[in-house]
């Protein structure tokens, strides 16, 4: 099965600030709990480094995981009925 990884990388690239902050995370703590440097979170969300799908599938396994953001994914079109099918 084929997904639109491009557009699901730019929905999440689109709202990760604001999901970031749902979570009350600095952009340093949010690359510690993902695995990357705080420089590639501020790239990514200053649109100056695109973001790979190893770290969009982190930030999925964080955010579903996570009251306060796992409804918002499905509203903002990040988590899709097509990626949920990807994965399972």
């Amino acid at each position: 099965m084929n997904i639109n990884k491009e557009k699901l990388i730019s929905n999440m690239t689109d709202n990760l600030p604001m999901l970031r902050r749902c979570l009350d995370l600095t952009q340093e703590e949010l690359a510690d709990k993902i695995g990357v440097s705080r420089s590639t979170i501020i790239s990514i969300e200053n649109r100056k480094r695109e973001m790979t799908w190893n770290t969009f599938l982190s930030l999925m396994l964080l955010f579903t995981k996570n009251e306060g953001t796992n409804k918002l994914l499905n509203v903002l079109e990040i988590y899709t009925d097509e990626f949920h099918s990807f994965i399972s």
